[in-house]
């Protein structure tokens, strides 16, 4: 029986997390990151969604973004995933699945968290010891939302936006918010949200699964 399409509020940030099968590398070469950017860039173009900030790790991918209609999102991943598996197959005379299932989804339910998702994307390197400074990797989006690398790809979210006037003004403070890592209960918080949400619970992420 075919699933039925998955529905996130349009408008509303959402974290989107899609591991390799059995935790296992899709990502092989510099031209695989490549490819996969170029393909978020014309399906979030074709189903309207802004990408905010991204981290593509060697098994794994974090998507900051806002969909503008209830479908976008889901739209954008389930032909981002298939474009991409079709291009690795091909390139690496494989068959067969890439991904660990669907995609996991995050609702950003407040605002003072949406910051702290662009950081926890953009941190994931570092704290997997892979390099000392999220500039450092390339196939993230700090150097375009820290630094002002030119991207086709990112929209600006207005919480971003908001930290500065001017570009000078505003990427100066972004980079102030990586003086110091994350604390380890908000790198829990984010981390848990992978797990259903109990009855009762509040949570500023919203899982769904």
């Amino acid at each position: 029986m075919p699933r039925h399409a998955r529905v996130l509020p349009a408008g509303v940030p959402v974290h989107i997390v899609q591991r390799g099968h059995n935790r296992e590398p899709c990502f092989f070469a510099d031209r695989d990151y490549l490819r996969y950017l170029d393909h978020l860039k014309e399906f979030a173009t074709q189903f309207d969604c802004a990408v905010h900030a991204y981290c593509l790790m060697t098994n794994h991918v974090h998507l900051l973004l806002t969909p503008r209609g209830a479908e976008s999102a889901t739209l954008l991943m389930k032909h981002l995933g298939q474009r991409y598996v079709q291009y690795v197959n091909r390139c690496y005379s494989r068959t067969g699945t890439l991904w660990e299932g669907r995609f996991r989804s995050f609702l950003i339910q407040s605002d003072v968290y949406l910051l702290t998702c662009y950081r926890y994307l953009e941190l994931n390197p570092v704290r997997a010891g892979m390099v000392e400074h999220p500039r450092d990797y390339r196939w993230s989006s700090y150097r375009n939302n820290a630094e002002g690398y030119r991207s086709e790809l990112l929209v600006p979210h207005d919480q971003y936006l908001a930290i500065g006037v001017g570009d000078l003004e505003r990427r100066s403070g972004y980079r102030a918010f990586f003086l110091e890592p994350l604390s380890n209960d908000v790198v829990q918080e984010i981390r848990g949200a992978v797990q259903p949400v109990r009855a009762g619970s509040d949570p500023c992420f919203t899982a769904n699964p």
